[in-house]
């Protein structure tokens, strides 16, 4: 076996360290030209739906967090005390739609009044919350907070907590109202949702428009 020179070594020393930082470079990249994003605002479809067509928006994914039961299922967070609520991660492009920017759609396309739950579906896996991912999206959330009480003039019942695991839901409930468009108008009119935030918030209230 030949001998390996100095020269060959150094050649492949510079090759690797390049190769490391054009990888490096590459992630970290990726890693600023999105965010993410998690809200619960009630049944995630519908918030699926609502945040779907916001230009900006790359991808929504329907799941359970905030609790304590590891791997829940949809039948766990409905009928059992795990402590997850229903919500929705979104990944975004911040060129296009700031992280501000989705939480006044947040507040707009649900009733942060109710302690309860939202709409027809009570319980606390359906209460509305925020989910920060940073201190500066903590400190973004608490301040359209603020806005939004003194817009709609009454407390406001959401929370604003640290992000905790994200467990995506079931194969099912993913792009629900995409694959059973029939079924989820029949829910969400029944629901009374858009009557409700309609009239909460008037002319403000958010659209949940499919993007095309």
């Amino acid at each position: 076996m030949p001998a390996i020179g100095l020269s060959q070594i150094m050649r492949v020393t510079i090759a690797l360290a390049m190769t490391i930082s054009v990888t490096t470079a590459s992630l970290a990249a990726n890693s600023a030209t999105s965010g993410v994003a998690t809200f619960a605002g009630g049944c995630f479809w519908c918030v699926e739906a609502d945040f779907d067509h916001v230009p900006g928006v790359l991808e929504t994914t329907s799941g359970y967090t905030g609790g304590r039961t590891k791997n829940p299922t949809y039948r766990d967070v409905s009928y059992s005390n795990t402590g997850h609520y229903e919500a929705v991660q979104i990944k975004f492009d911040p060129k296009l739609v700031s992280y501000a920017k989705l939480v006044e759609i947040f507040w707009r396309s649900v009733d942060p009044t109710d302690r309860g739950g939202q709409f027809c579906d009570r319980g606390h896996s359906y209460k509305t919350a925020i989910f920060t991912h940073s201190e500066a999206q903590a400190q973004a959330a608490e301040a359209s907070k603020i806005t939004a009480a003194s817009t709609l003039k009454k407390p406001i019942a959401t929370p604003i907590l640290a992000a905790s695991r994200f467990y995506p839901a079931e194969d099912e409930h993913q792009d629900y109202y995409n694959r059973n468009p029939v079924r989820y108008s029949f829910y969400r009119a029944g629901c009374g949702r858009d009557k409700r935030i309609k009239s909460l918030w008037g002319s403000e209230a958010h659209k949940g428009i499919k993007k095309d």
